[in-house]
């Protein structure tokens, strides 16, 4: 039985709930709640956390909100029209559907959760036929001046049909990131750079150029002894036509995070690491095109970067209009279903085809596909 969602009345404050109250609640989740209180009545009702001590601290650095160690309890007590969470991807099905189920939209940290399976469980418990609640996926890449201007221009086709493109999330993460115990494992990270750490980049291709149709690739463990691969690289075909390549590492000294599309008239390259600004992006036009139009898709318009914030906001304001939110239900599977096909064709040799990963296929209920040398406990798997 679902409660009613959105208890907050037009005019009322939205009431919010902080689950996981570690470092990404402090450092994003709380600024963007407070930059936009000042747009909409927010009222942050309570900071939970299994460390009794972190969600007291939490609630005192707000000030405002009660402690709890115990998400049902927080839902029955509080009742909040909203739940942040910020704890490990593990937790995040079960963590989500209670949240629904207690009448609260959700806006979860990214990986989503460790497979397709979980999904499907999320978006089924959603209201959907009553306007909510809702579950979406921080995904702040595609928010942000930058990333409208382009998506626009792409959309428009003003820039000709795109042909050639890049992904690329090469970072560094050395042997101390992975001495937690919970990194580099299936269970607890949800994978490797593909899933923990490309995925943001990998959301905004997809934001930009729409369907995908098929994928190869290839995953290694090259240096690191874990569970998930340290490295992979994959060829992308969109329906559009566009060919991609997407590599994602944590084995690069020289950090970036980098989209380049080219079109028939232009090239446009995003370079940046944990976010982007209108200065990350650069439209360079094909010969012939005239100065008068490179300067409109030069006009990036008031710079507002991707953030929590830019997100955070969309999100509110459908939550008061009663709309699904950008990044949920379908839209917020995209991502995720490339990721599973990524692993699926690394691990298999084989060209994965969109849509292909359903009930029945092994990387459907776990990324790693139970893939002989990848999934825990078979033979060439890192203990």
């Amino acid at each position: 039985m679902f409660a009613t969602p959105s208890q907050a009345s037009p005019s009322g404050p939205i009431r919010v709930a902080v689950v996981g109250t570690g470092a990404i609640a402090r450092v994003s989740h709380l600024p963007a709640l407070r930059v936009l209180s000042a747009e909409y009545p927010l009222e942050i009702v309570a900071g939970v956390d299994v460390d009794a001590a972190s969600a007291e601290s939490f609630c005192a650095e707000a000030a405002s909100g009660r402690p709890y160690t115990d998400l049902e309890t927080m839902l029955a007590r509080e009742r909040p029209d909203l739940v942040t969470l910020g704890t490990p991807p593990r937790f995040h099905r079960d963590q989500t559907i209670a949240a629904l189920r207690a009448g609260a939209w959700v806006w979860c940290e990214k990986p989503p959760c460790p497979s397709l399976e979980d999904f499907d469980a999320i978006e089924a418990a959603e209201g959907a036929d009553t306007g909510g609640p809702f579950a979406a996926i921080v995904f702040q890449h595609r928010f942000g001046s930058g990333s409208d201007h382009v998506r626009a221009l792409l959309a428009q086709g003003a820039l000709g049909r795109p042909l050639v493109v890049h992904c690329q999330t090469t970072w560094y993460r050395d042997a101390a990131y992975y001495a937690v115990p919970w990194r580099g494992r299936w269970e607890t990270e949800g994978g490797g750079p593909a899933m923990g750490h490309g995925i943001h980049q990998t959301d905004l291709l997809l934001d930009l150029l729409g369907p995908w149709t098929e994928i190869r690739a290839m995953a290694g463990r090259l240096v690191h002894a874990i569970e998930t691969e340290d490295v992979s690289t994959a060829l992308v075909r969109f329906e559009n036509g566009a060919l991609a390549t997407v590599v994602n590492s944590v084995l690069s000294p020289d950090e970036v995070s980098r989209i380049r599309i080219d079109c028939e008239r232009a090239t446009v390259e995003l370079t940046h690491l944990y976010g982007h600004r209108n200065a990350d992006w650069r439209i360079t036009p094909a010969p012939g095109v005239a100065p008068e139009e490179t300067a409109r898709w030069q006009d990036f318009g008031a710079d507002v970067p991707s953030s929590h914030e830019a997100q955070l906001r969309g999100l509110l304001a459908d939550f008061r209009a009663g709309r699904r939110p950008r990044s949920s239900g379908a839209d917020g599977r995209t991502s995720l279903e490339l990721v599973a096909a990524l692993y699926k064709a690394a691990f298999t040799g084989a060209t994965v085809r969109a849509g292909e990963i359903g009930p029945g296929d092994p990387y459907y209920s776990a990324l790693h596909g139970n893939a002989p040398g990848w999934a825990p406990g078979t033979a060439g798997a890192e203990a």
